[in-house]
């Protein structure tokens, strides 16, 4: 009998100084923030209340930062970019419980924010957090926000979001849609959503034994076997995850294995695979036939694909250690379909990861579309002729989707193929006649994501991009 964890409690770990050190590794030192938490609640094993209690004040915190330093900056004479690193950051955790945290008494948010600048050794600057913090709670019906008239600065402010941001989905999707999106971005009760592994188990199977558990599960919005799961203390102590039972997947990439037309004994290569949702979507489709060669560039992105293969009893699964930019020549015309998800700016998933919108910089965005062409002109090599190759990424942005897009049926041996009858209903109609989909965050309860599917033509003399390697 394995021994019984000991949980820890907020009594014996004060959270919210555990909630600023994590604020200050992801804000000061752009750790990523799952990782940053990942870890933490790995260190600490806490009851399920402090878990949530902890975890949402940490990306709460982080996902509000642009709203909480302008209303510092309404009471503070000194600017949040000017103050020291470990104060901003205490003011911002304490803006956040404020306005955000109902069931924390505003003067606990005060009395907590004094002791942890005391803890740092600022003692001289206790009475500066204590007088903005005062100021604020008295003033919190009144702060004087951007009028929407300005809908840059408005934007900004109130859905937290870096002004070119704003810009570039205001311009390209219009004023009201970009702030639909910012809004759905801000949504706190998103469930989690996972995908059944049919090959193995039922639906109702895996449904019955996450509600034994004290889970709440709802169904998917777009497909039969997805699920949308919450009130859980630990993702990893649900048997059915121990059990292989399903893995987490955003309903919107398991589109890409809808639309791939993967059949019994096809050799699938996924080249940019971790954590392995598609790469295990298209095993579970295969069964027992077939190849799936799941490829990624780090050893610690093959160690988490190993620890899923082997958690989800997928024998199918060939691992490898390959950069996708890198031609194996061994794979050359290998693969009845290859799956390029590709590394991207991440705008569609800001809402499920909150620091994105501080770690990307515009600039990427045209390093990153490059990038991404270097890869195709690399996978598409990879298809048998009359084969497919399905290219998605996480984002919205034209010059990583569309233009990407239309970039492979002009420099690559590949057609464009229809794929509004892989659709849900809700997609069709849409482009997918046209062979590719940009899902908006908005739309239907998914991450923002973009997916295309061609078919390998013979190679004309005219398609030089496969010879010069562009």
């Amino acid at each position: 009998m394995a021994p019984q964890k000991k949980y820890r409690t907020g009594k014996e770990i004060n959270l919210r100084k555990l909630a600023l050190e994590l604020v200050i590794k992801i804000m000061e030192e752009s750790v990523f923030c799952d990782k940053a938490l990942h870890q933490a609640l790995e260190s600490h094993i806490l009851e399920k209340r402090d878990r949530s209690f902890l975890t949402r004040l940490t990306e709460g915190t982080v996902e509000r930062c642009i709203e909480a330093d302008y209303i510092i900056n309404c009471f503070s004479k000194i600017r949040t970019e000017k103050m020291k690193p470990v104060i901003r950051n205490i003011l911002r955790v304490s803006v956040y419980q404020i306005f955000y945290m109902d069931h924390v008494p505003d003067s606990a948010v005060c009395n907590e924010a004094v002791k942890l600048t005391a803890g740092y050794g600022l003692h001289h600057l206790k009475g500066f957090v204590n007088g903005v913090l005062r100021n604020i709670i008295r003033n919190r019906d009144a702060i004087p926000y951007p009028d929407r008239k300005d809908f840059l600065p408005y934007a900004s402010v109130r859905y937290s979001m870096p002004e070119w941001i704003v810009k570039r989905f205001s311009e390209e999707y219009g004023k009201e849609t970009a702030e639909e999106i910012f809004q759905y971005f801000l949504k706190t009760d998103r469930p989690l959503s996972v995908r059944c592994m049919q090959s193995r188990f039922s639906i109702e199977r895996l449904r019955e034994s996450l509600t034994g558990q004290g889970a709440h599960v709802g169904n998917g919005r777009l497909l039969p076997y997805a699920l949308e799961v919450s009130g859980y203390a630990s993702l990893k102590e649900l048997s059915a995850f121990q059990q292989g039972m399903f893995q987490v997947q955003d309903e919107s990439s398991m589109l890409v294995a809808e639309i791939a037309d993967i059949h019994p004994g096809d050799i699938i290569l996924d080249v940019c695979a971790a954590p392995g949702g598609k790469t295990f979507h298209a095993a579970d489709i295969l069964g027992e036939s077939g190849t799936v060669i799941s490829a990624d560039l780090t050893k610690d992105k093959v160690k988490l694909l190993q620890e899923n293969r082997k958690r989800l009893s997928c024998s199918n699964v060939e691992i490898v250690l390959q950069d996708a930019r890198l031609l194996r020549k061994e794979w050359i015309q290998k693969a009845d379909v290859v799956i390029a998800d590709l590394p991207c700016s991440g705008l569609g998933v800001i809402g499920k990861k909150c620091d994105i919108k501080y770690q990307t910089k515009q600039e990427d965005i045209a390093a990153l579309a490059k990038l991404q062409r270097e890869i195709l002109s690399v996978a598409s090599q990879y298809v048998k002729p009359g084969g497919r190759m399905v290219f998605s990424t996480c984002t919205i942005a034209r010059e990583e989707n569309e233009e990407n897009a239309e970039w492979i049926t002009e420099n690559l041996p590949f057609r464009s193929v229809p794929i509004q009858d892989r659709l849900p209903a809700v997609f069709r109609g849409s482009t997918g006649k046209d062979g590719y989909l940009q899902i908006l965050p908005n739309q239907a309860g998914t991450d923002g994501f973009f997916l295309s599917c061609f078919e390998r033509l013979a190679l004309p003399p005219s398609h030089k991009a496969l010879q010069n390697g562009d």
